[in-house]
């Protein structure tokens, strides 16, 4: 590899991350910040040796097979990688790194700052006084809400992230339940006080609030189907951080709009960056909180994740494995 691998940014990165990938890259910058098409992204696997993508650049079979014989890492800033095709690159010999770890706390401040806003209506109350609505003073019976202490909170993926969010629910008298992939140790259930599901539908059709903490991958596409839903009572709320393809959305909102389910706060949403047309009413309606993918959107958070697509890019070029690589097992 050259001395200065080229190093292609798909979209504008903290200053102070891209001011030091230029001094140690032949870094090539999107300065505008404008997501690049499909066609540029492939012009950018033709010419770098390092493509550093974000959620929103779509690296699929096209790209990587531009990229075979030169682009050498994709290092994506972000956690999720459900936008690359890893299984392609790696049969193009192209190693795949995220940045995990670093997006844990914000993420789960903002699943929990969800978990507080929809019960307890705080958008809405908010935008009540700020959109000119007349306000008559306090009142017994007025924008009622929904007490945590004592609610059921099932989370639905129990890593890094879910734990943390176990962590701040168990802070507001919350009990604690969960369904994973395997069970997380006794020791961790034990400092958690958590309960855990082995059936997910079990768990659905007990908890208070849902909240969505899983990876998306194949296997967790629509995870929260139709029919699980409607297990869900219809006094409880759902809260999803996590990706909005973890949850059928038309089914979502079908259940929303009949009152089937209470409330719901999301982050994220199936077809990204337009949310349905439907769930902004619901939203101006005041049964969900919406928010522009905004879960790790802390200046902390974003500078760490540039410095771990820097160490695994420099890791790389120094002829050693990085230390975030994904392969197609992991998912």
């Amino acid at each position: 590899m050259k001395k200065k691998p080229v190093v292609v940014v798909t979209r504008k990165l903290p200053e102070t991350v891209e001011t030091r990938m230029r001094e140690l890259f032949d870094t090539r910058l999107n300065l505008d910040d404008r997501p690049m098409s499909p066609a540029a992204l492939v012009e950018a696997a033709r010419t770098a040796d390092i493509l550093v993508p974000t959620v929103t650049d779509r690296i699929d079979a096209a790209v990587i097979e531009a990229g075979r014989g030169q682009l050498k890492l994709i290092a994506t800033f972000s956690n999720g990688v459900d936008h690359i095709d890893v299984k392609a690159a790696s049969e193009a010999g192209i190693t795949v790194t995220n940045t995990p770890g670093v997006l844990t706390e914000d993420t789960a401040d903002m699943t929990m700052a969800l978990i507080l806003a929809v019960p307890r209506r705080l958008v809405e109350g908010a935008r009540h006084l700020v959109e000119g609505h007349a306000w008559d003073g306090w009142s017994p019976t007025w924008m009622l809400g929904r007490r945590l202490a004592g609610k059921r909170l099932g989370i639905v993926g129990m890593g890094r992230i879910g734990r943390a969010v176990a962590v701040r629910a168990r802070a507001f008298g919350m009990s604690i339940h969960y369904h994973n992939r395997r069970r997380v140790p006794a020791e961790t259930e034990d400092a958690l006080e958590a309960t855990y599901w082995e059936s997910l539908d079990q768990m659905l059709a007990r908890m208070d609030v849902i909240s969505v903490n899983c990876p998306h991958t194949p296997a967790t596409y629509h995870l929260l189907s139709a029919r699980r839903l409607k297990l869900m009572r219809p006094d409880a709320y759902i809260v999803n951080t996590a990706r909005g393809g973890v949850i059928d959305e038309a089914a979502l909102i079908r259940l929303l709009e009949s009152g089937e389910i209470a409330g719901a706060g999301l982050d994220v949403f199936e077809h990204e960056p337009v949310p349905d047309p439907k769930l902004v009413r619901l939203a101006q309606q005041g049964r969900v909180v919406l928010l522009p993918h905004m879960g790790s959107a802390t200046i902390e958070s974003r500078i760490a994740m540039g410095e771990k697509v820097i160490i695994n890019i420099r890791m790389l070029i120094d002829g050693h494995k990085p230390p975030d690589r994904v392969l197609p097992s992991m998912l």
